[in-house]
């Protein structure tokens, strides 16, 4: 662990851990030469390096919006590491804990974003492989105004762990902290590879339709660990939920959203659309993007139709239909939505219940 104030690189000053994932440890530092945070990791001790700095070159390329930039990488004293654009907020898997689920409206925003960033990346030939919620970084804010991939500066390195545990003999049965957890993302091809299998751009598209069907209803498309790879095997997926299509307020939204997100799941990855088709197809999708905002619902009325809720700034008023996933709410509960214009209160829709 790099204690607070330890200089590296003669460049960037450690002030705190902020992070630590499966191969990892990530440091908020400030690059002293430009006066500006950055985010700076390292490999977590046990973790070869071999393949760091040719990723990292080759990560450096991409140039996006939504994908948080690859800045520097270098060795000192033995250790590696790689500095990328810090982005203020949390994860995507942070973010959906806090709700079971997003309404379909901020979820056509979340795919639309993330496949503007992975398309960016497929065109300078830079594949993720490790696509998950933990490895999107989003706002703080209620909704989802800002949305960035990383850690491609990384995606060889962890092709180079996934292939060593193939190597071994079975990847599904590995016990590393990174495998399990990309396991409920993680492609047919790449899960049962076998030595000297090519990847292509395909993985991703995969991890981005499992990853969306996880946020729309809250549930793991073909479950977690190694009950995710017995079901990839044997093609058991589970449905869509009922409740996505049966108010009629989301119906149409989610129905396109199904499609979509069916097709990036095809088992035969010449099946899956390209990033930029992906774009394209999130490009026809009608949903609003308004600011979200937290209340308290302060009560129920007509047999619990209908009801309304407050914050210090505001107050608003619901149907029970503007309720994504839900068909009752109970006053006291924290809800989450989007305000419109109405008399004598706001408006809200879509309303999302907070766990």
């Amino acid at each position: 662990m790099i204690t607070s104030n330890t200089l590296i690189g003669g460049r960037y000053m450690v002030h705190q851990h902020i992070g630590a994932g499966g191969m990892q440890d990530v440091y908020l530092a400030l690059d002293q030469f430009l006066g500006n945070y950055v985010a700076l990791k390292t490999p977590q001790p046990g973790q070869k390096t071999r393949r760091f700095q040719a990723s990292a070159v080759i990560a450096g390329r991409v140039n996006h919006h939504n994908v948080a930039k690859t800045l520097d990488y270098f060795e000192e004293n033995g250790n590696v590491y790689l500095i990328e654009e810090f982005v203020k907020g949390e994860t995507l898997e942070d973010k959906i804990k806090q709700r079971k689920f997003l309404d379909p409206h901020l979820a056509a925003r979340t795919i639309h974003l993330l496949a503007k960033g992975v398309r960016a990346s497929h065109i300078q030939g830079v594949i993720h492989r490790d696509l998950k919620p933990s490895n999107i970084m989003v706002d703080s804010s209620t909704g989802i105004e800002e949305l960035k991939i990383t850690d491609f500066g990384i995606a060889t390195f962890t092709d180079e762990v996934f292939q060593e545990e193939a190597d071994s003999g079975d990847i599904t049965r590995s016990t590393s902290g990174t495998v399990k957890g990309a396991l409920p993302f993680m492609a047919p091809e790449m899960m049962f590879r076998k030595k000297g299998d090519s990847i292509t751009p395909a993985l991703d598209i995969w991890s981005i339709g499992a990853m969306m069907f996880k946020i729309l209803t809250g549930e793991y498309p073909f479950g977690v660990f190694l009950d995710a790879a017995v079901n990839v095997k044997t093609r058991n997926r589970l449905d869509w939920p009922a409740f996505m299509t049966s108010n009629a307020q989301f119906s149409p939204l989610c129905r396109e959203l199904q499609k979509i997100i069916d097709s990036c799941l095809e088992y035969e990855p010449t099946k899956r659309p390209t990033a930029d088709a992906l774009v394209k197809m999130c490009q026809n999708l009608c949903y609003q993007t308004s600011e979200r905002f937290e209340a308290t619902v302060t009560r129920m009325i007509q047999n619990g139709y209908s009801g309304f809720a407050s914050n210090p700034q505001h107050s608003v008023f619901f149907s029970i239909h503007s309720i994504y996933g839900a068909s009752r709410v109970n006053s006291g509960s924290k809800i989450t939505y989007s305000k419109f214009p109405g008399t004598p209160n706001f408006r809200a829709h879509p309303v999302i219940i907070l766990n």
